[in-house]
């Protein structure tokens, strides 16, 4: 950290990162801290009552997309819709609607204030709230009827969104779940605290074992991290190593062809004991076929004979739907190191400017101005 220090300072090395890990390491000190602001926002704008057995739809585009479909996982009744699917279609994903829930780190990507006021012309009676970790962005200026601005630290500065998307997770289902959400979070903090170095380290050896390929495999209630989890080796390698996410019983049927021997299988363990059986077994059949590099997230002493390799699991007990913020930092230090062995900055993975912090270039179109 000193030579990086003194590198940057001298403006020597513009290729050492600054940001990703920093804020990769700081999830845990900023989770209690979402907590207290989501349950304040949400006393100020009097949504319980609001959101009480209301039809809930939650969007985002990229990483936000996949924090609304971990939120709305763990939210009866709740769907998640990309916004990128959502101002295309709008008025199918609106029906039986009560509230609009956009989730966004800067709130600058242009289909988020396209989407409000799409919904807003459509439906004027739906209640729309936003989430956002950037309090001036344009989400933040939009006409949402609500907004709940988290820590200043969750805006993430690197390319990818590390803090920012466990933070719009938990802030999501602290809305959906106070109670049972306010119950784990202080406890969870300071484990996920005490398990980032044996984290850390098992992540580094993962990543040095990757040769070609990797599948990202978890159950239903964790689509969201699933999600997040391959994206974030694919955004921080600039795509250098094809991916698979895909459910255990879901990879039989036709992927499983893409796993070679030399795959890395990073697999999220459930803490359900039905789902864990069919993950077992799909897990088994792997070894037994001699195929994957068998990468696990459990609690040590849980998984038996199962895995290759060990990440330990920071939620081994609580309902899988909650797991995702709390989990996602194995697969973001994953994607970081593997970023560093192939000799990319994590915090600029696409020096070229394939993709970028904020996504531009998307021409919004106005239905009534568009010819039939």
């Amino acid at each position: 950290m000193s030579n990086n220090q003194i590198a940057l300072s001298q403006g020597a090395l513009l290729n050492v990162p600054q940001y990703t890990l920093p804020e990769i390491v700081q999830q845990p000190l900023l989770w209690p801290i979402t907590l207290e602001t989501v349950r304040a926002a949400s006393l100020q704008l009097q949504l319980a009552g609001k959101l009480q057995d209301a039809r809930v739809l939650l969007t985002g585009a990229g990483t936000s997309a996949y924090a609304a479909s971990a939120v709305a996982s763990a939210w009866p009744r709740a769907v998640a819709v990309p916004t990128t699917d959502l101002l295309v279609d709008t008025e199918r994903y609106l029906i039986d609607v009560d509230v609009v829930i956009s989730v966004a780190r800067s709130g600058d990507s242009p289909e988020s204030v396209a989407v409000v006021e799409r919904v807003r012309a459509l439906q004027p009676k739906i209640l729309q709230l936003a989430i956002v970790c950037a309090e001036d962005g344009a989400l933040s200026r939009s006409s949402v009827d609500g907004l709940i601005v988290l820590d200043p630290r969750t805006n993430d500065r690197s390319l990818v969104m590390t803090s920012a998307f466990s933070n719009l997770v938990l802030a999501g289902m602290v809305l959906a779940r106070p109670v049972e959400v306010g119950a784990i979070v202080d406890d969870l903090s300071k484990r996920a605290a005490l398990l980032l170095p044996e984290i850390d380290r098992a992540c580094q050896a993962a990543a040095a074992r990757i040769r070609d390929r990797i599948v990202v495999l978890s159950s239903s209630p964790l689509i969201g991290w699933r999600q997040e989890g391959g994206l974030k080796a694919l955004e921080m390698t600039a795509g250098q190593f094809p991916l698979v996410s895909e459910t255990y019983l879901g990879l039989r049927h036709g992927p499983m062809s893409f796993v070679t021997p030399d795959t890395l299988v990073l697999c999220l363990l459930s803490n359900d004991k039905v789902r864990r059986s069919y993950e077992a077994d799909l897990v088994r059949e792997l070894r037994a076929k001699k195929i994957g590099y068998l990468v696990g997230i459990a609690k040590p002493g849980e998984s038996g004979e199962l895995f290759d390799q060990l990440i330990p699991a920071v939620a081994p007990q609580i309902d899988d739907a909650l797991r995702t913020p709390f989990e996602i930092l194995g697969p973001q230090l994953l994607g970081y190191y593997l970023s560093l062995g192939i000799g990319l900055n994590p915090d600029n993975p696409s020096p070229d400017g394939i993709i970028n912090r904020v996504v531009s270039g998307v021409k919004i179109y106005r239905p009534h101005l568009c010819e039939a």
